[in-house]
Parts: structure tokens; sequence; C-alpha cells
């Protein structure tokens, strides 16, 4: 039952009653007149739902009192498992490792992302990332010290981009980076400038110095594009870039 709020009485649906009384003293115009002067209209009649208060007796205002109450108390009720259902829903969306968005987010977000792109025409980039060298840290690190790496990575990514840029983890040792309204060549420098900061700061593992290696991969969309199509395209550009380090390596 909707009811509104009533002013001192304690009921929610009632409005204000003018004085203490249901009419108003009756004027008297003369003393003299065969017509006695009749008492005024009610001024104002407070109702619930219709019902007028001369009609709401102490048992309906105790049984009103008492609905209000769990009314009350269902709303906070509610309001506690709508915050609940939003913090379930941001844990199912977090990796279980670094503090960035799974995969599954990710590519839902990314799905969003070119859909964006395409209704307002504003290219929109995804970035992939890949540590190198990954097998060689954890076989001689152990995966204490690879987790470390990966936590290193993420935290990285995540202190040098916008608010509007999101990060993923896409796997056990790869990243995934979407860039707003960037085209191909701003988000070029910026994988690159975010690669140089990943490795730029070694990772201490029980007093020895990681150092990190980042192979990465750029993708720009401008719409229509399926989401596995775009990172399939920025995963193959990171494999490339991969083989000319591992090229570097070997030259050198």
């Amino acid at each position: 039952m909707k009811v509104r709020n009533t002013a001192g009485s304690g009921i929610q649906g009632a409005a204000p009653v003018a004085g203490t009384g249901a009419y108003a003293k009756a004027g008297v115009a003369g003393t003299s007149g065969a017509n006695p002067v009749r008492p005024a209209a009610p001024l104002d009649m407070a109702t619930v739902q219709g019902v007028p208060q001369a009609e709401l007796t102490p048992r309906v205002r105790t049984a009103l009192d008492a609905l209000m109450t769990e009314v009350r108390d269902l709303r906070t009720a509610l309001s506690q498992a709508q915050r609940r259902i939003a913090f379930l829903e941001d844990l199912a969306d977090r990796d279980s490792l670094a503090p960035v968005l799974n995969r599954r987010a990710f590519v839902r977000e990314l799905a969003r992302m070119i859909s964006f792109a395409e209704r307002y025409g504003t290219p929109g980039s995804v970035l992939y990332f890949d540590i190198d060298g990954m097998k060689a840290i954890n076989d001689r690190h152990g995966h204490g010290g690879g987790d470390l790496v990966v936590k290193h990575a993420a935290e990285t990514l995540l202190a040098r981009l916008r608010g509007s840029d999101l990060v993923g983890r896409l796997g056990g040792d790869e990243f995934g980076v979407i860039l707003t309204q960037a085209n191909n060549a701003a988000a070029l420098a910026k994988a690159q400038n975010l690669a140089q900061a990943i490795q730029a700061d070694p990772v201490i593992w029980e007093g020895e110095a990681l150092e990190v290696g980042i192979s990465f991969g750029v993708y720009t969309f401008a719409g229509g594009e399926a989401v596995e199509d775009a990172l399939n395209r920025a995963d193959k550009a990171m494999y490339a870039h991969k083989r000319r380090n591992e090229e570097k390596s070997g030259a050198a």
C-alpha cells in the first residue's frame, strides 16, 4: 500500500490537519436573525488512501504503524542485498591474483567499447602484453616470484593509464589494455611507454632483482569487429614483436 507522510501523526499518507478539531469554530454574524449560522465546512480532512482521519481508530493506527515499520525494514534489507549483489558482481569481474579485470570481464568491456566506436565514429585500441621469460622466472624462483612479477606488471599498467582505460589479465602472463578514443599512432606510443615502465623497475624477490621483459601488440578498432578478432589481431602483433625481441637477444 502506497502511503504518503502525515505530519505529527507518525502515519505516512495523510495530509496535515489544520487546528486541533475537525471543524473551525463557527462565527456569528449577529444576535438577531431567524437562521442560525451553521458551522463552517472542514478546513482540511486528513486521509490515508481516501480513508478520513476520523475513521482511523487507535487499532487502525497501530496496524498502520506496524505496517510502515515492516516496510522500512524491508527497504533496509533490500538496500543491503543490492549492495551485496554489487560487491559480488565486482568480485566476479576481478582477477584472482592481480588487481585488474579477469578475461571474461575484459572481453565484455571490449565488446562494449567496439560498439561505442562504431556508434560515435571514434576509434579505440586494444593492447596485448606478454611477460617475456615467465617460465624461466617460475622455474628459478618458484611461483611466488612469478606471481610478484605478474602483480608488478598489472600495477604498473594501472598506474599509468587514464581513468577511462581498462586493464585485464588474459592469461597467466598476458594482459590486455583498452584505450578509449586512441588511434593507432597514439596506441603504439602508449604501448611502448607502458612496456618501458614495466621493464625499468625490476622486481625484488628474496633480495634478488628480477628483470622483466615485455612484448606487446596493438590493434585499433573502428567498430564492427568481432571481439575475438580484435584480440587475435593484437595477439598476433604481440607475437611478431616477441620474435623481434628474441632475434635481437640471439644476435647480442
